[in-house]
């Protein structure tokens, strides 16, 4: 796996890289790294794929946006201006979880002449949801969200907090290597401030910035790229009983599809690197 950094949309992309042929643009979330792809960007390249795994906005070695955005659309406008800094042409495809979910959808429905189709895991559309997020389980499991919102969010962020997210989020899978590259992500309080500000801007509509209002618009839209949505049958951050795949379908795009992976919890490309990637491959190639 090659590392190299790019610019792109006024930032510094640090990011992975493997393989020859058409963008395949690998989006990570939280608390997570771009090394979240390592099993399936190997698999990208001997499908004819340049799989690209960018560290997002924030996450070290990407550098910290000035303007303090991270909103949907200052990711979804960090993916477009990436596509267009790698070299990336109509057959790109877009590949997002959790928060690289939401870039995904922003992007996709953006700049749809840029990628021929788009895989979304563990994060549905927001009005997929808006029916079932608010049931008590599923506060429970929300949380985090709104502990940071708060000021006592960086004092609670450190390694043992984010071991016990994903211990509750993919029960049963031993991430310590995850930990280890989020927290090389995460290691100064600017990065820690970074990853909570993304969920800051989603709350506060005060940290919108305007220079991102037009992606901000199409990452609620549905778009014309077809989808395919992969959700973990153990997912302990947002619960299964919330993301019915018959309940999503009508907020995707026509030609998509929704699909739960059993044995598996919201980090699924780790737990079950094999099933993920066979889903996937079979949905992206011709």
């Amino acid at each position: 796996m090659d590392t190299a950094v790019v610019k792109a949309n006024g930032l510094e992309f640090g990011y992975l890289s493997i393989g020859d042929g058409p963008l395949a643009l690998c989006l990570h979330g939280f608390p997570d790294s771009a090394h979240t792809w390592r099993h399936l960007m190997p698999e990208l390249a001997a499908a004819g794929y340049r799989a690209v795994a960018p560290f997002m906005r924030g996450y070290a070695p990407t550098s910290i946006p000035p303007d303090g955005a991270y909103q949907s659309g200052a990711l979804a406008a960090d993916a477009v201006a990436l596509h267009e800094a790698l070299g990336g042409d109509s057959d790109a495809v877009i590949i997002g979880h959790d928060w690289g979910a939401f870039a995904t959808y922003g992007a996709a429905a953006f700049a749809p002449d840029r990628w021929r189709k788009a895989v979304t895991l563990a994060v549905p559309p927001v009005n997929a949801m808006m029916g079932t997020f608010f049931s008590y389980e599923q506060l429970k499991r929300s949380f985090y969200i709104f502990l940071f919102q708060t000021p006592l969010a960086e004092m609670a962020f450190d390694r043992s907090f984010v071991e016990g997210l994903w211990r509750d989020w993919s029960p049963g899978f031993d991430a310590a290597e995850e930990i280890d590259n989020v927290m090389d992500c995460l290691a100064t309080p600017d990065n820690i401030a970074a990853a909570i500000g993304y969920y800051r801007a989603m709350l506060d509509p005060t940290r919108l910035v305007n220079a991102y209002a037009a992606e901000q618009a199409s990452a609620s839209t549905t778009g014309e790229r077809p989808i395919l949505y992969l959700h973990g049958a153990q997912d302990g951050c947002l619960g299964a009983d919330v993301v019915d795949p018959s309940a999503v379908l009508p907020h995707l795009p026509p030609g998509s599809r929704a699909e739960i992976v059993p044995d598996a919890g919201h980090f699924l490309q780790l737990e079950r690197p094999a099933d993920v990637n066979r889903r996937i491959l079979d949905w992206l190639l011709p």
